[in-house]
């Protein structure tokens, strides 16, 4: 590089007879570039393509003029509500239902509570759900009050009475599917959004075995595989509401026109601005999301606007018409969706809105939506509203039970309601309020006592 430089400075000074007795580089610099632009031009003329390098904007500058501050509300709910029932569900699968403080340490990254928040605070945010006691070796414990377990069974409950419209979902999206099945570990990502029990993956994929089963490949992963294509299923949810059907019959999937259903945010001003290119997109035909879409060109109009007919069904077989985006970009080769997804998700912002709140986007479905409040409420996203009404209180921390107020149980009646306590206001808990100025969760490393008899003592205090 360093040659080339001196050669073009002595090739400048050669052809520049006139120049003053000092020689210039500012000088040399501009008409190097001039140069290099004049060499350019011929590929211009030519027609060959140029493109200029830009830097590129971040997600959340694109949509920042296109927030649904009522949506945002509804991610922080969902963030709040989402730690509280993964910490159920660990206790659910425990035993007795109790578990050691320390133990839940390892959970921090699926809880989304990192170092140095305390976990034994945020439990205390909702004592009308979770217990905490200390044996006689001073080691914390925590389990569910009657509340908390009279909850858990109302879900179970739910779930089943749920199960038969799930498996219907789960054999929707194989349908959709380019080879008619899905890595069973991919499914189970939708655990939650569709409603489906613990034991998914172990017990409830093979109680359908008229509609799905599973197979494993070569390499040993799992799939779950559409045994019956079912015609009376092959319809999106989007054709069910424009022609009003509601019996199930014999449908064959093919190219529509239907327009998707848009609403914008209320503060939004500048949709006038793509007026145009938004018809021009709802009028244009698309494939159904359960034909064969492997002959579409990646990049084209109709590409496009089946992947977003794609996305619209997978958001209508959600519970909240939400999914976490990282869910929605696992399926783009099972699905034929684009490699950036992302920008389709926020580029069709009226059908589509993507928050961006915490480490995980989540895409909603708008239409779904008036203000922060869902239109059409399932058993189970009330018993999650049930759940999150129980969630955080301000008040005065309850004191900690331990074994030698066990033992003193009967002489000192220390397990008569506290007045105090009982009168304490129940609010919605904050994420960015608790989530600041907490201790470290650490421990002393005590030995644990054996679990026959932490459950008896356990039990002893929550029957008196």
């Amino acid at each position: 590089m360093a040659i080339r430089v001196i050669k073009s400075l002595s090739m400048y000074k050669l052809n520049k007879s006139h120049r003053p007795h000092c020689f210039n580089v500012f000088a040399y610099l501009s008409d190097r570039n001039s140069w290099y632009v004049e060499s350019l031009l011929p590929s211009f003329r030519c027609g060959s393509q140029y493109r200029l390098m830009t830097s590129s904007r971040r997600v959340q500058d694109r949509s920042a003029n296109k927030r649904i501050y009522d949506l945002e509300i509804v991610t922080e709910k969902y963030k709040v509500v989402s730690k509280v029932l993964f910490v159920m569900e660990v206790l659910k699968k425990e035993p007795e239902m109790i578990i050691a403080v320390r133990n839940l340490d390892q959970y921090r990254r699926q809880i989304n509570y990192p170092k140095p928040h305390k976990l034994t605070d945020f439990l205390r945010k909702s004592p009308k759900l979770f217990e905490l006691y200390k044996d006689q070796r001073g080691v914390l414990w925590c389990g569910m009050t009657k509340e908390g377990e009279d909850l858990l069974k109302e879900e179970e409950r739910l779930i089943e009475e749920n199960a038969d419209k799930a498996a219907e979902f789960v054999t929707r999206i194989l349908m959709m599917s380019v080879d008619k099945r899905l890595p069973l570990e991919k499914i189970a990502h939708f655990r939650r959004d569709f409603g489906l029990p613990l034991d998914f993956r172990t017990k409830w994929v093979y109680n359908y075995p008229q509609h799905f089963k599973v197979v494993t490949s070569s390499d040993g992963v799992e799939y779950l595989e559409l045994v019956t294509w079912n015609p009376a299923w092959a319809i999106s949810e989007l054709e069910k509401k424009a022609l009003g059907l509601t019996e199930k019959s014999a449908h064959t999937p093919g190219l529509l026109s239907l327009p998707f259903p848009l609403k914008f945010p209320s503060n939004f001003k500048k949709v006038y601005r793509y007026g145009g290119k938004i018809e021009h997109f709802q009028k244009l035909s698309y494939l159904s999301p359960y034909a064969d879409a492997t002959g579409l060109q990646a990049g084209s109009k109709e590409f496009d606007k089946r992947a977003v007919a794609v996305m619209h069904e997978l958001l209508s077989f959600t519970m909240e018409k939400r999914l976490v985006t990282d869910h929605l970009t696992h399926f783009r080769r099972e699905f034929v969706m684009p490699q950036k997804l992302m920008r389709l998700l926020l580029k069709h912002f009226g059908i589509f809105y993507v928050s961006e709140r915490g480490k995980r986007f989540s895409v909603f479905l708008t239409e779904a939506y008036e203000g922060s409040m869902l239109i059409e409420k399932c058993p189970l996203i009330l018993w999650k509203e049930k759940v999150l009404s129980l969630v955080g209180y301000r008040g005065k921390k309850k004191r900690i039970l331990t074994f030698s107020d066990a033992s003193e149980m009967e002489d000192k009646n220390l397990f008569d309601s506290d007045p105090e306590i009982e009168n304490m206001e129940m609010q919605p808990m904050r994420d960015d309020t608790t989530m600041c100025g907490l201790e470290d969760a650490s421990l002393p490393d005590i030995d644990e006592m054996e679990i026959g008899e932490v459950c008896t003592l356990y039990k002893a205090t929550a029957t008196s």
